[in-house]
């Protein structure tokens, strides 16, 4: 069951279409929740201390904030009847200042609008909601143009040919909160977990090798375990998909071929060059997918933000 009681969706600066607030409403009337509205500014021009006094760029700084808290109060205010809690914040890191906040009145979802990533821009600059899905502690919402009617298809990926306990509770936890959206929304809950595919060069070097016999043993040990994890969660089999491939592509083609209306995944919130280069599987999906994306933490994650 859902319960949140207060809601945090992140303002995009640049206009008045704003899809995280409109979900976050949506979700505050199913459940009654508060919401708070962040815009984070800052202007680079505060920098220059070499051509501005303290007095100077403090007036500045004042003057854009409140320039900005005029924007959302005549915009947003009363935002479909609903209350809304607006928060205007000087910041020069954006994704620390929604983690900050989030921590300090104690939000139990934090909902963004994203969208597709350059990837040599991500590499060198990695954008807000990467930072948000490595280091925000809350479940992070990231909105995209997909509604949610009713009845609609919620999908939540796991791993559950995995030995490594971590990732087996976050399996639980990730169905559990699929179950929990399916029920406010009187939808139905998919799982998708993807299973790789034969090596190819140990086909080549190993001369007696079976790459057949191998497929069929990973898949079947796949299908074992999703049908142990199903039942335990009263899912038929009919709406459980193991695929051969990789994690983004598989999720990419069933939420297409469902239209799904939001993706559930863990994410373990890795950071440094292994996250640069390699790509945590939920920022490749977010980027793969025409639908809504929902990133749960394993519990006792401690954001490295304060």
């Amino acid at each position: 069951m859902i319960t949140y009681n207060r809601i945090l969706a992140v303002v995009h600066p640049d206009t008045t279409e704003q899809p995280a607030l409109c979900r976050a409403v949506e979700i505050a009337e199913k459940t009654g929740a508060a919401i708070d509205a962040i815009l984070v500014v800052y202007d680079h021009s505060y920098d220059m201390t070499t051509m501005l006094t303290r007095a100077e760029r403090e007036a500045m700084r004042e003057a854009i904030l409140k320039e900005r808290e005029t924007w959302l109060t005549t915009h947003f205010t009363g935002f479909k009847d609903v209350d809304i809690n607006l928060n205007v914040v000087w910041s020069d890191t954006r994704y620390e200042a929604i983690i900050a906040f989030a921590i300090e009145h104690d939000v139990d979802i934090v909902i963004k609008a994203t969208r597709n990533h350059n990837d040599l821009a991500s590499i060198i600059f990695t954008p807000t909601d990467w930072h948000l899905l490595r280091k925000c502690p809350m479940p992070i919402l990231l909105v995209k143009d997909h509604s949610w009617p009713e009845h609609g298809n919620i999908v939540a990926t796991v791993n559950v040919g995995t030995e490594d306990k971590t990732h087996a509770l976050l399996n639980d936890k990730v169905t559990t909160i699929a179950k929990d959206y399916a029920d406010l929304l009187s939808g139905q809950v998919h799982l998708v977990n993807a299973f790789p595919s034969t090596p190819l060069n140990i086909a080549i070097e190993i001369p007696d090798f079976n790459p057949d016999t191998y497929y069929d043993s990973v898949r079947n040990h796949h299908l074992q375990n999703m049908e142990t994890h199903s039942a335990n969660f009263g899912i038929s089999m009919t709406n459980c998909h193991v695929m051969e491939g990789v994690p983004e592509n598989v999720v990419k083609q069933v939420t297409k071929n469902i239209d799904a209306e939001l993706v559930v995944i863990g994410t373990v919130g890795r950071t440094g060059l292994s996250a640069a280069f390699i790509g945590n599987t939920a920022e490749q999906v977010i980027d793969n997918i025409n639908c809504d994306v929902l990133a749960i933490k394993p519990d006792g994650f401690v954001s490295p933000v304060h």
